[in-house]
């Protein structure tokens, strides 16, 4: 055969097509879920964070005091 599969009832394409998108679906969610939590380390970590102090906010404290 030169790689084309052999006419069957429609059933077996279409399962394995339905368990592609699956896939393709369960993929995403899962890329997504780790941007999800790679966002909020980062969030989590500049919050630790001591302020800079050339920043605005203290630049006018140290004006003030």
């Amino acid at each position: 055969m030169s790689g084309e599969e052999a006419a069957g009832p429609p059933g077996p394409k279409a399962l394995r097509l339905l368990y592609f998108v699956g896939a393709g679906f369960i993929c995403t969610a899962a890329i997504n879920k780790w941007r999800e939590l790679e966002r909020k380390a980062v969030l989590k970590k500049e919050q630790q964070l001591p302020p800079t102090p050339n920043s605005p906010d203290n630049t006018v404290q140290n004006a003030i005091d």
